[in-house]
């Protein structure tokens, strides 16, 4: 499946203040079946932002349309991110990982070590 011509790209702007890159987007046809990380998986191929920190602040289905409204934020840094964004942001992204690498069937190494930390 050909996800790029899904992508229409509705603003894309340096933040020289902040130190990043914020891009807003519509992801055609995907409504009710896009994940955030599918989504950050898409926009870093579209974009080529191998090795930068890519946040996704906001996926939005549109009402009536099978449309999805998406914001992220890119990074250079993760140290900066971690600054600028609420700590609850990386919380999600984190359960989000653990969620889908559960569903692939393999626990998540990072869970593993918390438990044995614990004990």
């Amino acid at each position: 499946m050909e996800y790029m011509s899904m992508i229409e790209v509705t603003r894309d702007v340096k933040n020289p203040l902040l130190s990043r890159r914020e891009i807003t987007c519509n992801f055609k046809g995907l409504s009710g079946r896009l994940k955030k990380l599918e989504a950050v998986d898409m926009i870093s191929k579209k974009f080529n932002l191998e090795g930068k920190i890519v946040v996704p602040i906001l996926l939005k289905n549109e009402t009536g349309r099978p449309v999805i409204s998406g914001s992220f934020y890119v990074y250079e840094d993760e140290k900066l991110a971690k600054e600028h964004l609420k700590a609850a942001v990386f919380a999600r992204i984190e359960k989000a990982k653990g969620a889908a690498a559960k569903a692939e069937g393999e626990a998540p190494s990072d869970q593993a070590e918390v438990k044995e930390e614990s004990k």
